[in-house]
C-alpha cells in the first residue's frame, strides 16, 4: 500500500476529483492548507490597507491505495492540476505499513478489494 499526498491549487480540486473518480478512486481526504514554495509573494488589501501575502492557500489531497494504482493516480493528478505556473504544487508518495478499520477493529489488509469493489 502507498499513500499519495498532493498539494495543489484550490481552483483545480474539482477537476482533480473528477479525474480520480474516472479511474475508480473514490476514497480520499481533502484539507485546506497554506504554504509556500517558489510561488512569488502577492499583495492583498484588507480594510483599505495593503499587506504582503507570503503563505498561499492550497488544498492537500491524501489517498491511500494499492501499489498498482500509484502511477495512474499520479498521472491523473498531474494532468488535472497542472497549469504550468509556479505554485502548481507537489506530489509525495509514502509507504503504508499497516492500516486498520476503526468500525471492525481489524487490520485492513485488503485495500485492493476496497478499490476493486468501488469500480
Amino acid at each position: 500500500m502507498k499513500k499519495i499526498e498532493a498539494i495543489i491549487r484550490p481552483e483545480r480540486i474539482t477537476e482533480t476529483i473528477k479525474g480520480l473518480k474516472n479511474i475508480g478512486i473514490t476514497g480520499f481526504t481533502v484539507s485546506q492548507v497554506v504554504g509556500r514554495g517558489k510561488q512569488k509573494d502577492t499583495q492583498g488589501v484588507y480594510r483599505g490597507k495593503n499587506y504582503k501575502v507570503t503563505l498561499h492557500p492550497k488544498v492537500k489531497l491524501e489517498i491511500v491505495l494499492s501499489d498498482y494504482m500509484v502511477e495512474p493516480t499520479i498521472k491523473i493528478i498531474i494532468e488535472s492540476a497542472q497549469t504550468g505556473e509556479d505554485g502548481d504544487g507537489k506530489i509525495y508518495v509514502y509507504p503504508i505499513l499497516e492500516a486498520y478499520n476503526i468500525r471492525t477493529g481489524k487490520a485492513d489488509l485488503d485495500i485492493d478489494d476496497l478499490v476493486n469493489q468501488e469500480r
